[in-house]
């Protein structure tokens, strides 16, 4: 019987166009629960898949800080957040969240 041969699966590969990787980090930020690493790791997916080296030119951050940043091992801190964003091409936006009290 033939052995099968996995490997992991790296979500980046799958992030081909913007529409996609906003999707992406959409369903991820509802489902963080308040964890920040949980978004930084899913916007190294998105660095990843559009190219880290492009995302550093366009954020003004080193690739080895991008790396680090969004390894999901670290909190950075929010300015980086903001420019790996825009570099990105996404854009982040807030809606209410209506409470259900009685």
């Amino acid at each position: 019987m033939a052995k099968t041969k996995t490997t992991r699966y790296d979500v980046a590969e799958h992030l081909r166009n913007p529409e996609e990787m906003a999707a992406y980090l959409e369903a991820c930020l509802e489902e963080a629960n308040g964890d920040a690493t949980f978004i930084a790791k899913a916007l190294g997916d998105i660095a990843r898949a559009k190219g880290m080296s492009q995302v550093a030119r366009d954020s003004g951050l080193s690739r080895e800080s991008l790396y680090k940043a969004l390894s999901g091992d670290r909190n950075p801190n929010f300015d980086t957040i903001l420019k790996v964003i825009a570099a990105l091409g996404l854009k982040l936006h807030a809606e209410a969240v209506h409470s259900h009290i009685a």
